[in-house]
């Protein structure tokens, strides 16, 4: 009795309940908000909102006493060294970049949700997406990563088909769905080759696993390391798997669409980063090349798409935040590759990258929904003038674009992609440098040539439309919804913040996050 008390004891794992703090309580007050929704009057709905924004702070908060050193739970008793969930310096900076993008989100949904969104469902499914996406970061086993994937990626599904009887949305959903399942199945295949040849799931002991595999299952290990890195290629909308991404975003409910272009993006590069640096180091031969040729086929397809958006289209603005974010992706690869013909310490840079990309994104969609309050279909020709309407909106809009650029006054973008086209050229990846130098050339045209319009004079029809004359004249200078100016405010500051100290885009690229 003794020695079988003794193993069921050697069985039980502790668990370290603030290092899972950050995703528990997210999780939890999404709970909450499901329960309370069936007891709350609708005109108490709003109430919903604020729970829900508290929840994210929260959880935001738990960060700060995590962020000295790594911590570990739900490890094997045989080996202290594998554990399914770790929150180093990595998980911290993935998690502040979900969490901080999902609070952002819920700032720019308030007012939406009390008019044209069913409030319940719209809070519990951002807080259970935004649990999924804390989570994957301090994922250290595939079933935990692809758990956490699925729990931030089904959510997002329905939060895109929310508007009901919306054509556009249900299409964007189902396109959205269809994509991210084939994804998914593609991911699982390779898992299981993974899992066939390795016999764990544990990213570090597949990472020394894989070094023992016999010759005749080096094809399968190595078929498994690729369709896994494609199921996540999926997630980041990497070519070739860009395609529902113009559609997804113009359907999506805007709040919706700056959520997947960040956090949704943050997801798919974390697992990324996670399954080629900890988990098939030894299979670098394979995936390095592969994420180099992403790199590069991701930016420029990206570019080029941005580039033959016309001003006067429907939704060309929300179009073109699109595919500058499929671009963005490419850049976001690049140390990626580079991490396989270095060293791990790339991947900062890819960390940088994207910390700079979410704020300032996250404001140029902020932005884009005070424009869609009285211009609905999103041009990009109804930005003309906005300087003469809304002078702090147009010039916080300038900024943003000027940062994705990497121009001045932008100079935390500058910083950030010296950052990844030095992990290029240190890596020996001298074509890929070239590519990005290209595309960033490119994509100067046509965000600059957005900014322009931006203080260009108003034409008559721009401020006063033959068919809303002085009354739409006077909608454009209505105040836009304090929570809105509010998400506007945060990121124009961090991002000015940052570009006064650029050095620490550097320092941060430069440190080793694992």
């Amino acid at each position: 009795m003794t020695v079988a008390a003794e193993s069921v004891t050697s069985l039980v794992q502790s668990v370290d309940w603030l290092t899972i703090a950050p995703p528990t309580i997210t999780a939890t007050v999404a709970m909450i908000v499901l329960v309370a929704d069936l007891f709350v009057s609708e005109k108490r709905k709003p109430l919903l909102g604020a729970v829900s924004i508290a929840g994210l702070a929260a959880a935001l908060i738990t960060l700060v006493p995590l962020r000295k050193g790594n911590r570990a739970t739900f490890c094997l008793t045989t080996d202290a060294d594998a554990c399914s969930y770790t929150a180093d310096r990595f998980t911290l900076v993935i998690q502040l970049l979900v969490l901080g993008g999902a609070l952002l989100t819920a700032l720019l949904s308030l007012h939406d949700t009390r008019k044209k969104l069913p409030a319940g469902e719209f809070w519990f499914l951002l807080l259970s997406s935004a649990a999924g996406a804390a989570l994957l970061p301090a994922s250290r086993d595939l079933a935990t990563l692809v758990v956490a994937l699925e729990v931030a990626s089904l959510p997002a599904f329905a939060l895109v088909g929310l508007r009901r009887g919306d054509r556009l949305s249900s299409e964007a959903a189902l396109k959205f769905f269809l994509s991210s399942v084939t994804a998914t199945a593609v991911m699982l295949l390779g898992v299981s080759f993974v899992y066939a040849t390795t016999g764990t799931l544990h990213l570090t002991q597949i990472a020394t696993e894989l070094d023992k595999v016999p010759g005749q299952l080096d094809s399968l290990a190595k078929a498994g390391v690729a369709l896994t890195l494609v199921g996540f290629a999926f997630k980041t909308a990497a070519v070739p798997f860009h395609f529902w991404v113009p559609d997804t975003y113009v359907g999506a409910p805007l709040p919706v669409a700056a959520y997947l272009s960040v956090v949704g993006k943050a997801v798919g590069f974390s697992g990324l980063i996670l399954v080629t640096v900890i988990g098939f180091p030894g299979y670098a031969d394979v995936w390095g090349p592969a994420m180099a040729v992403l790199a590069g086929l991701t930016m420029t397809a990206g570019n080029v798409a941005a580039l033959r958006q016309s001003a006067t289209r429907a939704w060309s603005a929300v179009r073109l935040l699109a595919w500058s974010s499929v671009a963005q992706a490419g850049y976001l690869l690049v140390p990626i590759a580079a991490a396989a013909y270095s060293s791990d310490d790339q991947i900062g840079a890819t960390v940088a990258y994207a910390l700079m990309y979410g704020i300032v994104n996250l404001g140029a969609f902020a932005v884009a929904a005070v424009v869609a309050r009285t211009r609905p279909l999103n041009r990009i020709s109804d930005y003309r003038g906005l300087y003469a309407t809304r002078p702090l909106t147009a010039l916080a809009m300038g900024f943003f674009l000027l940062c994705l650029a990497g121009l001045p006054p932008g100079i935390v973008g500058l910083f950030a992609k010296v950052t990844v086209f030095s992990s290029a050229v240190d890596a020996g990846l001298g074509w890929l440098a070239v590519v990005m130098a290209i595309n960033v050339v490119i994509a100067l045209y046509y965000y600059l040539q957005w900014t322009a319009i931006l203080f260009r004079a108003p034409e008559g029809a721009a401020v006063e439309s033959v068919e809303g004359g002085a009354e739409a004249a006077a909608a454009a200078r209505r105040r836009a919804p304090a929570p809105v100016t509010v998400a506007i405010v945060l990121t124009a500051v961090v991002g000015v913040v940052l570009s006064g100290y650029p050095q620490l885009v550097l320092r941060f690229a430069a440190t080793n996050l694992f």
